[in-house]
């Protein structure tokens, strides 16, 4: 990763992935019955829970494959079909059962601290993000890369709090049509990406076998 396109993508592949416009309904659904502090500081504990799960898969995420003798081509091949698996959901605008089941999403109401579950994972640190940042995190080793890559993280962590933060006026500005096509066009960005990480995966298994 060279050029700063490179980085940008990174951007949009986390941002597209983690869809904080997606998981306002669900927000404000958990949130019912909250002051307005309350929502605040809830949306504040999620957006660090975030950060913290991304910066710890960044620098944890490449160890832990070689601990377990996974390759990186394979699990591009297996994190693109994940994506690709969420991104036919948000086509639909509906929530993929990748990142939270039924009856997860029942037991989510039953949870003194809704900040860390479902909010911050599954439903944003969830299996497409963690594979998206484990993905770009290989394809360099300097310093400076990480740091892009944290940085890229960090932008989407302040997005993912002003969202959550202005949850009611977005939901009330866009309303639920707005909202399921902003996440039909994150879909379709997302599909893209799913399926050149499948490409890229297959392609460097095959070339790896050649040899």
């Amino acid at each position: 990763m060279n050029e700063w396109t490179d980085y940008l993508k990174f951007l949009a592949a986390v941002f597209s992935v983690t869809n904080p416009f997606g998981v306002i309904p669900v927000f404000i659904t958990l949130t019912a019955g909250y002051s307005k502090q309350e929502r605040h500081s809830t949306a504040r504990r999620t957006s660090l829970a975030f950060a913290s799960v991304m910066i710890l898969i960044l620098l944890a995420g490449d160890p832990l494959l070689k601990f377990f003798g996974i390759t990186v081509s394979s699990f591009k091949a297996g994190g693109g079909i994940i994506i690709l698996l969420m991104a036919i959901s948000m086509v639909h605008a509906k929530v993929s059962r990748v990142k939270q089941t039924e009856e997860e999403a029942e037991d989510a109401t039953d949870k003194a601290s809704i900040a860390i579950v479902p909010l911050c994972t599954p439903l944003l640190a969830g299996p497409g993000a963690m594979s998206t940042v484990i993905v770009y995190a290989h394809q360099g080793s300097s310093m400076t890369h990480f740091l892009l890559l944290a940085g890229g993280i960090i932008v989407v962590t302040l997005c993912i709090w002003l969202c959550l933060t202005s949850a009611p006026f977005i939901a009330k500005l866009l309303g639920r049509t707005g909202m399921n096509v902003v996440t039909r066009i994150m879909g379709l960005v997302l599909a893209a990406i799913g399926v050149e990480f499948i490409a890229h995966g297959f392609m460097e298994m095959f070339a790896g076998s050649l040899h």
